[in-house]
């Protein structure tokens, strides 16, 4: 049976620092709701604006496929393991903190800021060589389709160690409509812009519809376009 859980922008946890606007899908850090923890495999959709010459210092993570997107902006990215990239819009990113793994993001620039999603998800083996994966995605981003931007079945741009989870995205152009991928558990975030979803209605930027077991789903972008992130899990 389909269930279809709509939550708005507004409603998402907050973050704001000085250098950091961070919203949260769900509980994270201090931030700690019972009935809100993720949904499927899906445990964070942290939607992170950080000031130019600032970032998160080296931090520890262990166990988990974390992918990142840039929206806007660039992102430095170094790790314990010797990876330093820069990470901007078309390209897609992912680390494996795999046994544990220390890391850092900085803004790349020292006054623009930058616009990103991190998103996370446990793996399916735990205690894994922890690794990381950089790709570029700019011509599926410019075709106006959708496209899988991460998967544990070996045929996203990157590949997260969680078979059960795919991550799909795209730029859907004003007026059109896509069909969107399913699973048992199916999460679409609008990152920017706004469009319909076909079943659960107009959806704004910051805007998510969690929808479990659907059977079929279509989005119509709006006068604007929109960019989608969508996660589908067991």
């Amino acid at each position: 049976m389909t269930t279809l859980d709509i939550r708005r922008a507004d409603e998402r946890f907050a973050t704001q620092l000085d250098w950091l606007d961070s919203k949260h899908s769900f509980s994270f850090g201090p931030h700690y709701d019972p009935a809100n923890t993720g949904f499927g495999l899906l445990l964070v959709n942290n939607d992170d604006v950080v000031r130019g010459g600032t970032g998160f210092g080296t931090h520890h993570h262990r166990d988990m496929e974390i992918v990142t997107w840039v929206l806007s902006g660039a992102l430095e990215h170094r790790d314990s393991e010797g990876n330093h990239g820069i990470i901007e819009p078309g390209q897609a990113q992912r680390m494996s903190a795999g046994s544990g793994i220390l890391h850092s993001e900085h803004n790349a620039s020292p006054d623009a800021d930058v616009h990103f999603l991190q998103i996370w998800v446990p793996p399916d083996t735990r205690g894994i060589t922890p690794g990381y994966e950089q790709n570029e995605v700019g011509d599926e981003l410019d075709s106006g389709r959708l496209f899988r931007i991460a998967s544990g079945k070996g045929d996203g741009a990157v590949h997260i160690h969680q078979q059960g989870a795919e991550l799909w995205g795209g730029r859907v152009r004003a007026g059109e409509t896509v069909d969107l991928p399913t699973d048992r558990h199916v999460h679409v975030f609008v990152a920017r812009g706004a469009g319909t979803l076909q079943p659960g209605g107009l959806l704004a930027t910051g805007d998510a519809a969690r929808v479990t077991e659907p059977d079929g789903l279509s989005f119509t972008a709006g006068d604007d376009g929109a960019e989608l992130s969508i996660w589908v899990t067991a």
